[in-house]
This record gives C-alpha cells, sequence and structure tokens, in this order.
C-alpha cells in the first residue's frame, strides 16, 4: 500500500482555510501538524480538524522527521525564509502566492529545491478551474496561432483587504500588485506559453487609500491612514518573442462592478480569446466571416484552492513535476518588481541592465 503523505500547515487562519477540504479529499496525504504564531487561532484549528501536533514555532514542523510536506499560508513577506528551511529540511512544499514578494527570495528558493531535489510548487488556484483548464487546451491546440498581445486586469471596487497582513510593506511586500496582481498575471503567461519578459514600463500609486473616508467594502472597515501600499498599478510589458502585454490591478478603483471583475484578452495570428468567458474569436479569410466559439468548459471537480492541493499531493506520490513550477512564479515576480522599480525611476526598466 502506497505511504500516505504527512502534511504540516504553516499559518492556518485566512487562506489555509481553502486549502484544508483539498488536503481533506486527498488519497496521497493527510494533516498532521499546525503551526501560527497565534496561540488561540492555532488551538482552534487543531480542534476543528483534529490535528493535535501543533506549535507557534514553526521550525518545530518544519524538522519534524514524520512530515512530508509542508504547506507554507503565511503573510507574504515570511514566505522565503520558511520555504528555503523547508526544502532544506528534505520536505516538499506548497506555498500560497505570491511565492515571494522579490525575484530574490524565489531564486534563494529555486536554489534550495534544487539542492533538495524536493518539489515546489506555487498555489495558484485559478490554473485549476476549468474555464482556464479548458481555454488551456484549445491555445495550446494552435486556436490562437501565435500569440502576439494581451490585455489582463484585476480590479475590485472598495474591497482591499484591510488588514496588517496586506496593507503594511513589512509583511506583503505590496499591495493589491502582489495580492491579485499576481493571479491574473500568473494565469495571462501561463496562456501565453510563459514568454521571457525584457521591459518593463509600470506606476504604482495609491490615489484613493489616502482619501478622507476610505473605507473597505469587506466589513466597512476603514482603510489605514498609514498603510504603505499601493491601491493601483498598471503596466506594460514586453517580451522576447515580440509580443507585449497590458496589466492593470486595484483594490479601490471607481470601476463597474459588484465585488471584482477580472479578465483577460488574448490576441494571436489565428485567433483571439476572452477569458473567463472561455470564447474564441476567430476569422474565416476565405468567406470573410468572423466566428465566436464558446468553449465546453471542464467542469470544476471541486473548489481550486482545494484542487491545487490534491494535484500537488499527487504529483509528489507518483513523482512527476511541479504543477506550478517555481521557474514559471520568477517570471511573474520579475515583473511586478519591475513595475515598482519603473515607478521609482520614472521610466522604463529594462530587466537586462
Amino acid at each position: 500500500m502506497a505511504k500516505t503523505l504527512k502534511v504540516g500547515v504553516i499559518g492556518v487562519g485566512g487562506i489555509a482555510k481553502t486549502h484544508m477540504p483539498g488536503w481533506a479529499a486527498s488519497e496521497h496525504a493527510e494533516v498532521v501538524a499546525g503551526s501560527d504564531v497565534f496561540d488561540s487561532a492555532l488551538q482552534a484549528w487543531g480542534a476543528q480538524h483534529g490535528v493535535k501536533k501543533l506549535s507557534t514555532t514553526a521550525a518545530d514542523i518544519i524538522n519534524d522527521p514524520d512530515i512530508d510536506i509542508i504547506d507554507v499560508c503565511t503573510p507574504n513577506m515570511y514566505h522565503s525564509e520558511l520555504v528555503v528551511a523547508a526544502l532544506n529540511a528534505g520536505k516538499n512544499v506548497i506555498c500560497e502566492k505570491p511565492l515571494a514578494p522579490t525575484p530574490e527570495g524565489i531564486h534563494k528558493m529555486i536554489e534550495a529545491r534544487d539542492k533538495s531535489g524536493k518539489l515546489l510548487m506555487t498555489a495558484q488556484h485559478f490554473r485549476f478551474q476549468g474555464s482556464s483548464q479548458a481555454m488551456k487546451r484549445e491555445i495550446d491546440a494552435g486556436a490562437l496561432g501565435d500569440i502576439y498581445h494581451a490585455r489582463s486586469w484585476m480590479i475590485r471596487r472598495g474591497w482591499i483587504p484591510a488588514r496588517p497582513g496586506f496593507v503594511y510593506k513589512k509583511n506583503s511586500g505590496g499591495g493589491p500588485c502582489i495580492d491579485i496582481g499576481v493571479h491574473i498575471l500568473d494565469l495571462t503567461l501561463w496562456f501565453m506559453g510563459n514568454p521571457k519578459p525584457i521591459s518593463i514600463t509600470g506606476v504604482a500609486k495609491a490615489p484613493l487609500a489616502k482619501h478622507e473616508g476610505a473605507f473597505s467594502q469587506w466589513g466597512l472597515a476603514p482603510v489605514p491612514k498609514d498603510m504603505d501600499v499601493e491601491d493601483f498599478a498598471s503596466a506594460f510589458v514586453r517580451f522576447d518573442n515580440g509580443a507585449t502585454l497590458i496589466l492593470e490591478v486595484s483594490w479601490l478603483m471607481h470601476h463597474n462592478t459588484e465585488g471584482e471583475d477580472m479578465q483577460m484578452w488574448l490576441y494571436g495570428t489565428e485567433g483571439g480569446s476572452h477569458w473567463p468567458k472561455s470564447e474564441i474569436l476567430a476569422t474565416n479569410y476565405k468567406t470573410q466571416q468572423f466566428t465566436n466559439t464558446q468553449l465546453k468548459l471542464i467542469a470544476d471537480k471541486m473548489e481550486p484552492h482545494a484542487l491545487e492541493c490534491v494535484e500537488f499531493a499527487r504529483c509528489v506520490a507518483e513523482g512527476l513535476p511541479s504543477p506550478v513550477p517555481a521557474e514559471q512564479s520568477l517570471q511573474v515576480m520579475t515583473i511586478l518588481d519591475g513595475i515598482y522599480r519603473s515607478q521609482e525611476a520614472g521610466r522604463e526598466i529594462r530587466l537586462d541592465e
């Protein structure tokens, strides 16, 4: 009988709650340990899930010889140190997005992964949605031809996570760029085949967060006046294959949406597409007619946050590659970091500088 992989979760609040159904559904893994700096939250989580091995010190979980997988669900700025420590301890690691808030942090993770020979995955759950899987299948089959341009945005109207883990750079590393931009950018690059970015022109600023009376629709919470990350960012990106991308992200924009608007347009030599509509737009040049085709969606097996955990455990158990390789997350973070660098410099940033 195949061994059941033992999982330790670090950071049991927030996003970890979406991972637990996946671990429970996995035929390859089970959660046996947890760690969090807040003992009361940790004890409550342990009681809820029947987990008895609990510690407020992450190293106790990381260095436990019985644990095979570490699931890192802490605020962004703590990812790199924990992931590297876990890999050095011989654990396979799944880490919430962003893998690290800087390219340097991801480089350290890749080095530790290569030395350990273990698996490392970024929890980019949008890749696991049925609409994403259907679109990726069509693109890989050549429906769009060569993709030469993309437009992507993830915009909220007043849905800022007004909590310390998100609005202070010491914890998050950045604002919506890091929080939600990482989602739509990762998905866009994945659809495009992960071309190499070569230059970025970007802006990152907070035009609305400092407004008197600024608030979040999450519980009508006020936006902290000492928030030090952006609430809006945009970028124009060039790639080594000649393709380009326009990216926009915001927590607070005056945008006509109920909560969140996440969209992507891809334009190729043989067709275009829209996600999440999962629609392919093509041209019949012989008949001079346009066609819009709605893709048959792949049914969601379960909520994507849960499915990513199931898939990671399966890949570890079967010796398969990481479902979301760190190198692809490095491309994402190189662009997001480039936006901040471009904002600071007031000009285009060449990534070979």
